[in-house]
């Protein structure tokens, strides 16, 4: 999954692109060294960056793969791969698929500062249209990649979850109504498009080059627990989800795998390992403010990102076990990646700070952190129309 650059997500709606669709690709090229290849040939999209651009080198470097086809809305960097440079919502994708047997879709938008409307547009239409058009192209196999968070942030949630747990969150955080619609998507295409299987990979909290509302927790001053609920941390890093999405390909594994490191961390761990203080405030507190601040457009994350920190969506990732694979990262190691990610980095109640408003907040305390975050803009505001 990738989030488009602000370059990229500001000429969506332009019709003009580069077009190097048909440059040969360097495999293409290689013939004589390429034809005892008999794997698959498998299109990604949302390739140029992200998760999209490690999970193309990664193919493209697998002698278990004939060939790479590359989407994106811009050329991106492996060159091995051939590149087709369009929009996933454009029905012209299907014949840039025709000679695939997998696409594993990536193209998504998930990105904080998008504006919720074009979010959700772009994600399900995008993921509409790859589903339809891989059917029409002859593709066997599509990967869908959405989250373990469509499993929902609850107080009765089992330790650790099944693939097959009842999907039970609601459109309350960032994108999650997104997810459920392509899960949705995901269940009736087989239905709609008969021989065309899916597979929906669902990573416990991405962390590698990722920026989202649960990464940013880490980069306020204090970790806020909300009194009286029971959080539980998984992480999964990008590695860790290519190789799955590579297992999925491969059709080593299908159905719906939940990937992600193996156990999880409870917040007393999380606090000792990251060295972080917590601020504990009551729920009401809590989720009044977050709610108030995003509503007044001071904050990005909604109220319901906090769901996700207060209670348990550990999964078991039983079926990729099952088959044979295995997380190369552990929790702790990835939580000591994101921290040193997020180093210098000041946020505060979803909100990035510059460094002398986090020093001031950090000091004014666990309450004043939160709440704070409001005072903190209108002052900024303020400034602004005295210029």
């Amino acid at each position: 999954m990738s989030s488009p650059d602000p370059q990229v997500r500001a000429a969506r709606n332009h019709s003009a692109h580069p077009s190097p669709d048909h440059r040969p690709s360097t495999t293409a090229l290689r013939a004589g060294e390429t034809t005892a290849v008999r794997g698959p040939v498998v299109a990604v999209t949302g390739a140029a960056t992200g998760v999209g651009a490690l999970l193309t080198e990664r193919l493209a470097a697998s002698e278990e793969i004939r060939q790479v086809l590359a989407i994106d809305e811009r050329r991106g960097e492996c060159a091995e791969a051939q590149w087709h440079i369009l929009d996933v919502r454009d029905p012209a994708i299907a014949d840039k698929l025709r000679g695939a047997d997998v696409v594993v879709h990536l193209a998504l938008d998930l990105d904080l500062e998008t504006d919720p409307a074009a979010r959700t547009a772009y994600n399900v239409r995008g993921t509409q249209t790859v589903l339809t058009a891989a059917a029409a192209a002859g593709v066997h196999r599509v990967v869908l990649c959405t989250s373990a968070m469509v499993y929902g942030a609850l107080p009765d949630n089992e330790l650790p979850l099944s693939e097959d747990a009842e999907l039970r969150a609601t459109a309350e955080a960032t994108g999650v109504g997104d997810l459920l619609e392509i899960e949705r998507l995901a269940r009736r295409a087989p239905r709609a498009h008969p021989g065309l299987n899916v597979t929906v990979v669902r990573p416990a909290v991405l962390v590698g080059g990722t920026d989202t509302a649960l990464t940013r927790y880490f980069e306020s001053p204090r970790l806020l627990v909300v009194a009286g609920s029971r959080p539980a941390w998984q992480f999964c890093h990008v590695e860790d989800l290519c190789s799955a999405l590579e297992y999925a390909v491969l059709e080593k594994v299908d159905g719906e795998l939940a990937v992600g490191c193996d156990g999880w961390l409870e917040q007393e761990e999380v606090e000792e390992l990251s060295g972080i203080r917590r601020m504990e405030l009551p729920s009401t507190v809590a989720l009044g403010a977050a709610a108030r601040l995003h509503r007044i457009g001071l904050t990005p994350s909604p109220a319901g990102d906090l769901a996700y920190t207060m209670y348990p969506w550990v999964v078991s990732g039983s079926r990729l076990h099952d088959s044979g694979w295995r997380p190369k990262w552990t929790n702790e190691e990835v939580l000591a990646e994101l921290l040193e990610e997020v180093s210098g980095r000041h946020t505060v109640a979803g909100r990035r700070l510059g460094r002398k408003d986090a020093t001031a907040a950090g000091a004014a305390g666990a309450t004043v952190a939160l709440l704070g975050a409001a005072a903190v803009v209108r002052r900024a505001r303020k400034a602004r129309r005295r210029v």
